[in-house]
């Protein structure tokens, strides 16, 4: 597995939202933030779709931080609107542990529903299935081990593998 250092592979891209419809979510979703009065990195963002074309409903809004292999850590905020879904899938190597910063998620992980709310953490053990769905606007943090291109596998197989997420 190739790393991610810094810029977007091509199946990253592959999986974003594109032109006026990026900027508009794009805008929501900063506008969203700085109604929380909080501020997020302005590097590389991604606006995932997972090439499915249904943001709205399945995807999700990546602010990185970081993503140190050498050093061994990543970093990132992960934003989902209300009802929106980062869809099923599990990593063979990455690592996880989320903080919810705002809002709360419904996190399914190996089959099992939590609701997580402001303040709470959930680990994701290599191999577990897992997604999550905003029950209202979402900031989640994500820390983890380094994320690798082709380390995601989509239980939906419209999706395929690989990118970053």
């Amino acid at each position: 597995m190739k790393e991610r250092e810094g810029s977007s592979s091509d199946k990253t891209m592959a999986f974003q939202l594109r032109g006026r419809q990026r900027e508009l979510c794009l805008r929501r979703c900063r506008a969203r933030i700085r109604q929380w009065g909080l501020k997020v990195p302005e590097r590389e963002v991604l606006l995932l779709d997972f090439g499915l074309g249904e943001f709205d409903r399945t995807g999700l809004t990546e602010f990185w931080i970081a993503n140190q292999t050498a050093a061994g850590y990543c970093g990132k905020f992960m934003f989902v609107f209300d009802g929106q879904t980062c869809p099923a899938h599990h990593h063979e190597v990455k690592h996880e542990t989320f903080f919810i910063v705002k809002g709360a998620v419904e996190m399914v992980a190996g089959g099992r529903r939590r609701l997580l709310h402001e303040g709470e953490t959930y680990t994701m053990v290599p191999g577990t299935v897992h997604s999550f769905t905003g029950r209202g606007d979402a900031l989640v943090l994500e820390v983890s081990v380094p994320c690798l291109l082709g380390d995601n596998i989509f239980e939906d197989k419209r999706i395929g593998a690989g990118g970053v997420i």
